[in-house]
C-alpha cells in the first residue's frame, strides 16, 4: 500500500483512484461496507482511502478528552490487510480547513489527486464549517467529472454501527459488543516502553504501553490475544491484561500492562498488538501484595479458561 500525504504533488501512477472517503478510525463494519462498495464501483481503478491526519476532530479540539480508537499507523495497518492500494493521508491543517466544498471538490479530488469515483456515506460533510452533505459531492461530481456513491449506513441491534456507539462499548466494559461492529477485536498497538517491573517482581513480567492519546477503555483486567509483531518473539500469544492507572501504586499515568502467558523473553521495543477480548473486573486497591498476587492467579486462570473457546 502506497502512502500519499499532499494532494498538490501526487504521482501520476498515484492519480485515477477510486477512493472511500472518511475518518476510519477503528476501520469498522460501516468502513469495511464503504470499502468494499468502492472496491466494485470500478473494479479496474486502484482502490484507496481519503482520510485526515491529524483527525479533524483533533485539530478543532486539541485539549479535548482523547477518543480515537486507533493511531495512524494501526489505522494504515488494518486498511492494508483489506487490500487498500493507495492511502490519501492528508494533512489537515488551516488551509485544509478554510476550503469550502466546492474548493475540496475541485482541487483536493478533481485536480489535486485525479480521482475518478469517490464513495461516502449518506451522513457524509465536508468542507469548511462541515458547510457540504454527501448530496452537495454528487452535484459537484456531475459538474467536474467524477463519480459519486452514496454509501447506506449499518445497524447493530437499535443503533447504527459508528465509532461512536464501539467507544460507548468499550467504555461500557463491552469489548464483544465493540468487536461485533468493529468485525475484530478492538486492539491497543505500539512498542513495549520500560515499566516500574513490579509485575516481574510479583511473578507477572509485564509488557507495558502508552494509551496516549487513544479512546480509554473501561480500567480494570481484560483476557486478552496478542500480537507480537517484530523481533525474536515474533508471533501470537494468549494473555491477561490490565489497563488504567494501577491504584496499588499511587497516582499513575493510564497505560496498559500485559502478562503473556507461558511466555519468556525480551520485549522491550517491541511491537505489539493487544486485542480485548472480555472485561474480567474493574481496576481494585487491595489491602496487600499477597491479596493482590491471589487476585491476578484467579485473573489468568478465567482468561486461560475464555480464551480456550474461542
Amino acid at each position: 500500500m502506497r502512502i500519499i500525504r499532499d494532494y498538490q504533488f501526487v504521482e501520476p501512477k498515484d492519480r485515477g483512484a477510486t477512493v472511500a472517503i472518511g475518518n476510519f478510525d477503528g476501520v469498522h463494519v460501516g468502513h469495511q461496507s464503504v470499502i468494499e462498495l468502492a472496491r466494485s464501483c470500478a473494479p479496474d481503478a486502484p482502490l484507496g482511502i481519503l482520510t485526515f491526519e491529524p483527525h479533524p476532530r483533533q485539530y478543532f479540539a486539541p485539549d479535548a478528552p482523547p477518543f480515537r480508537l486507533m493511531g495512524a499507523e494501526a489505522r494504515a495497518s488494518r486498511l492494508d490487510k483489506l487490500g487498500v492500494e493507495r492511502l490519501y493521508e492528508l494533512n489537515f491543517n488551516a488551509a485544509m480547513a478554510g476550503l469550502t466544498p466546492d474548493a475540496f471538490a475541485e482541487n483536493v479530488i478533481r485536480d489535486g489527486l485525479g480521482l475518478t469515483h469517490v464513495v461516502v456515506g449518506t451522513d457524509f460533510r465536508f468542507g469548511k464549517g462541515r458547510a457540504g452533505t454527501a448530496q452537495d459531492l454528487q452535484r459537484f461530481g456531475a459538474d467536474m467529472g467524477f463519480g459519486v456513491t452514496l454509501a447506506p449506513l449499518l445497524d447493530f441491534g437499535a443503533e447504527t454501527v459508528s465509532s461512536t456507539a464501539i467507544r460507548t462499548a468499550l467504555s461500557e466494559g463491552r469489548p464483544a459488543d465493540a468487536a461485533e461492529m468493529l468485525g475484530h477485536w478492538h486492539r491497543i498497538e505500539g512498542p513495549v516502553i520500560t515499566g516500574e517491573q513490579r509485575g516481574r517482581e510479583l511473578g507477572f513480567p509485564t509488557a507495558n504501553m502508552s494509551i496516549e492519546g487513544l479512546h480509554p477503555p473501561a480500567f480494570g483486567v481484560y483476557a486478552v490475544l496478542v500480537d507480537v509483531r517484530d523481533g525474536p518473539s515474533a508471533g501470537s500469544y494468549l494473555g491477561a491484561a490490565s489497563l488504567g492507572v494501577r491504584p496499588m501504586f499511587g497516582e499513575n499515568r493510564p497505560n496498559i500492562e500485559t502478562y503473556l502467558f507461558d511466555f519468556s523473553g525480551d520485549l522491550y521495543g517491541a511491537t505489539l498488538s493487544v486485542g480485548l477480548v472480555e472485561y474480567l473486573r474493574p481496576e481494585l486497591k487491595f489491602d496487600g501484595l499477597d491479596a493482590l498476587i491471589a487476585q491476578m492467579d484467579t485473573d489468568c486462570d478465567r482468561a486461560r479458561t475464555i480464551l480456550s473457546r474461542l
